[in-house]
């Protein structure tokens, strides 16, 4: 029912930056929390960090102070801010979305690449 889009990765040296943003397409859900993850070779898919309706912002402890996450709830769209890469943050980028219905549905993006190399 709902589509959410990924874009805004791509390969950037040490230190640089990417935007990140995801718009959910298809039918409009009010979403309780939106948010990254990011799934590296080898590694299990980790939240990078997430934002609820009437909260503030979570986020991994591995980004914290480089990454900035930011929704536009008008638009069903979620941002992900990072500056300061490094090559350890390269990974597939998912954004996923979970609704304030009952029970809750979650929604998972195809992913985005981000390559950190110089």
């Amino acid at each position: 029912q709902v589509q959410l889009v990924e874009s805004g990765g791509g390969l950037v040296q040490p230190g640089g930056s990417l935007r990140l943003s995801c718009t959910a397409s298809g039918r409009s859900f009010s979403f309780r929390t939106m948010g990254w993850y990011r799934q590296a070779p080898g590694k299990e898919r980790e939240l990078v960090a997430s934002i609820a309706r009437g909260a503030g912002p979570y986020y991994a402890d591995s980004v914290k102070g480089r990454f900035t996450i930011s929704r536009d709830s008008a638009k069903n769209t979620v941002f992900l801010q990072m500056n300061n890469l490094r090559p350890e943050d390269t990974a597939v980028y998912y954004c996923n979305a979970i609704t304030t219905t009952i029970p809750t549905r979650t929604y998972w993006g195809q992913g985005t690449q981000v390559t950190v190399s110089s």
